[in-house]
Parts: structure tokens; C-alpha cells; sequence
């Protein structure tokens, strides 16, 4: 896991969770590292200022919430594959959500929400932290590099 990525895009993180802000967790539970996204929003429900919700792999069944709450800001954190080491947390936005492959059982539906969302909530910021996985198999484990990404992240989350 590469320190300056992950000082990185935590730093870009803090710049970016601003005004009203809704955390979207996004992952399959039984397929190993992909789980993480809904792991950490199930960490984090009650424990941040931010409105959590646990997309699952279906986070388009919560785009009404999100439109409904009308945020400033959208943060999506999702197992993406991006060529990294395993473990590795990036921070996308802009023009990068745009080129990322999104590997999971969600792909579709991910770009199609990004692209929902950025046209019904013209002036909110829509980011990813995206985590890299090392395993994709049927299963609910976590691999050694997505356990200490989750704990980074959640603790980054709860004691800033």
C-alpha cells in the first residue's frame, strides 16, 4: 500500500466533505473485498455529521434519498479496480470517475447513478474513494491489505 496515495486522497478527502454531505457505501458482502463500501458504511452509520446509506450492490434504489436530501456534496466508496496495489485508496473525481472500468457485479448501475446524479444535482460535488481489491471471490473475508484500508479509512472517518 502506497503511503503518499493514501495521505493523498484522505487529504482530498477532507477538502472535499463540505456542506451537506451523503456517504454512499457500495459493495457485494459475499464476494470477498468487494464488500467493503458497505462494510464501512455500516461502520460509520451514527458516527460521522453525514447522512450514510449502504448502497449494496444496488445503489441505484437509493438515488431518490440522495436527490430527496438535496447534498452539497456525494461521496460513493466502492472496491474499484484501478490497477493498484491491493489495499490502495484513491480519491476520483471529475474527469476521473468518468474513465475508471468499474469491474464489480454493480458496474453498470454505478456509472448509470453517477450519471443520474449528476444531472438531477447539477451543483453537487460527486466523488469516489475508490479501494483497490485483492480478492473478488464467493465469500464474506476481507484480505489482509482491504482489512487495513477499511480500519484506515474508518478511522480517518470517526477521529479525523
Amino acid at each position: 500500500m502506497e503511503k503518499n496515495s493514501e495521505a493523498n486522497a484522505l487529504g482530498h478527502l477532507k477538502l472535499h466533505l463540505t456542506g451537506k454531505v451523503v456517504v454512499v457505501g457500495i459493495g457485494n458482502t459475499l464476494r470477498s473485498d468487494d464488500g467493503i463500501g458497505s462494510i464501512l458504511a455500516a461502520r460509520l452509520q451514527d458516527k460521522v455529521p453525514y447522512i450514510v446509506y449502504d448502497g449494496s450492490s444496488s445503489p441505484e434504489n437509493y438515488l431518490g434519498k440522495i436527490i430527496k436530501d438535496t447534498p452539497d456534496t456525494i461521496l460513493l466508496i466502492d472496491a474499484v479496480d484501478f490497477g493498484g496495489e491491493a489495499g490502495e485508496i484513491r480519491f476520483l473525481e471529475g474527469e476521473d470517475i468518468q474513465t475508471v472500468n468499474f469491474f464489480s457485479t454493480h458496474d453498470a448501475s454505478i456509472s448509470l447513478a453517477i450519471s443520474y446524479l449528476k444531472n438531477s444535482l447539477k451543483s453537487a460535488g460527486i466523488f469516489i474513494l475508490a479501494i483497490q481489491p485483492k480478492i473478488l471471490v464467493f465469500g464474506d473475508k476481507l484480505s489482509p491489505e482491504i482489512k487495513g484500508a477499511l480500519s484506515q479509512i474508518e478511522e480517518w472517518f470517526t477521529n479525523g
